[in-house]
């Protein structure tokens, strides 16, 4: 076997012990950087002393969670975080799902609860990360720029930058503006997130980060996803009273009652738009830790976009792609499109997580 032991000190020793070097059960290395567990209070304005939902696998606290530090790539079909590369992509969520686990006990792919505690991390300390989101720069931003590793094929941009290197941007394009943080959450390529899906209009998960675990049954069958009531407990699907998105009036809408729109075409607005229904007095606070409605309705989230179909079962992406601008971000999610178990050409790359030390 390779020995890594110099990489991993390497990496250690640049970044002061924030990014460290894991080995999977091949003793292959992947660039992490452990992100500690918090309240839902240390992200949120107004939050409870609750641990957020991400710190939780197997009814047990973690004390951190290990984080790609890289969108990945995958090799012998496992997925492996390090720099400057091409991250691989037309990969569908149950292969995306595979190659985390191929790798051994603890390895998964990013539970969703993970990245929303992550996106609320940034939002609460100022460092909504910038990315490759118009053709390998950021459309605020256009001298920070990625190393290109493809370039557009479409006619309106032919020829530019498409994807770039994994980590090759500025370290405005990390979580938390430093070089050692989770680069590349703003744009570049789409990631699967584990853990949370949209069944014709209710919103189902996963609780907390069971989705890390290797006997987690994610199937579209599966009894393991629970829905949530009005008052943020979970249930059986199909319960009643259960959150659910609508699209009323050109926004999404949170309610609990039946869906009106059902017919079989995306639509996405600002997050911060998201519409309270009628029926609802207050959004639980559940929904504002899982980004299923804004802490603070009208705020700054940097332009970030929900899209979604109420029809069928639809699994998240997020964080955008090159080309979507400002609607590309760290709260940008996207359960629009048809079901991806299947398809195999869809440009998504995955990245993963580890909670077993």
């Amino acid at each position: 076997m390779p020995n890594f032991d110099d990489f991993k000190l390497a990496i250690e020793a640049m970044s002061g012990g924030k990014n460290t070097v894991l080995f999977d059960d091949m003793e292959m290395p992947s660039v992490m950087v452990p992100f500690p567990k918090m309240n839902i209070s240390d992200i949120m304005d107004g939050g409870s002393q609750n641990v957020h939902p991400g710190f939780k696998v197997g009814g047990v606290d973690k004390d951190k969670i290990y984080v790609g530090k890289y969108q990945s790539i995958v090799l012998n079909d496992r997925a492996y975080s390090l720099p400057m590369r091409d991250p691989k992509t037309y990969v569908n969520f149950d292969q995306a799902l595979t190659f985390c686990r191929n790798k051994g006990k603890g390895w998964s792919l990013v539970p969703y609860s993970v990245w929303c505690a992550i996106a609320l991390w940034c939002r609460k300390n100022g460092t909504m990360p910038r990315g490759n989101n118009y053709w390998g720069k950021d459309s605020s931003y256009p001298h920070e720029k990625g190393i290109p590793t493809t370039y557009e094929t479409s006619e309106s941009h032919k020829g530019e930058p498409a994807r770039c290197a994994t980590g090759s941007g500025p370290d405005t394009w990390n979580h938390n503006w430093m070089p050692d943080g989770m680069a590349d959450l703003n744009g570049n390529v789409w990631e699967w997130c584990a853990g949370k899906r949209v069944k014709d209009g209710e919103i189902q998960i996963i609780p907390y980060a069971n989705s890390m675990l290797a006997e987690t049954n994610m199937g579209a069958q599966s009894t393991e996803w629970k829905a949530i009531k009005a008052d943020g407990t979970l249930v059986e699907p199909g319960s009643a009273d259960t959150l659910k998105w609508d699209w009323v009036s050109g926004k999404i809408q949170l309610t609990k009652g039946a869906i009106t729109y059902t017919t079989d075409q995306g639509n996405g607005c600002q997050y911060k738009d998201m519409t309270l229904a009628s029926g609802l007095s207050a959004a639980p606070e559940i929904a504002k830790a899982l980004l299923l409605y804004p802490d603070e309705p009208g705020g700054d989230y940097g332009g970030d976009y929900h899209w979604l179909n109420t029809r069928g079962e639809r699994l998240p992406f997020c964080g955008g792609r090159w080309s979507h601008g400002s609607s590309a971000g760290v709260f940008g999610v996207s359960l629009d499109f048809p079901p991806f178990r299947l398809l195999l050409r869809c440009r998504l790359p995955l990245r993963f997580c580890r909670s077993v030390i």
